[in-house]
């Protein structure tokens, strides 16, 4: 348990950070489940719709340290390339 002021603060502050990180998290997967539902439907229309709805989510993950710069441009890549090969 944390003992000193420093800790305990530190205690609070990445418990109110996880909680913030999670939330992100979660928008960023559900933007992506959109995209594969898309893909898997087979409607071309949507699944473009969705990824341009889902880059800008990824990149913003990006941007407060949630994920990777090359984990965020890794999965738009290959989403894009599957968007592409549909239809």
């Amino acid at each position: 348990m944390a003992n000193t002021p420093q800790a305990k603060k530190r205690a609070l502050q990445n418990a109110r950070r996880y909680e913030i990180n999670r939330a992100r998290r979660s928008r960023i997967r559900t933007f992506l489940r959109k995209v594969e539902e898309a893909l898997a439907s087979g409607d071309k229309a949507a699944a473009e719709a969705a990824l341009r709805a889902a880059q800008p989510e990824l990149m913003r993950g990006v941007t407060k340290g949630v994920l990777h710069k090359n984990t965020a441009a890794r999965k738009m890549s290959r989403l894009a390339h599957r968007v592409k090969a549909l239809g």
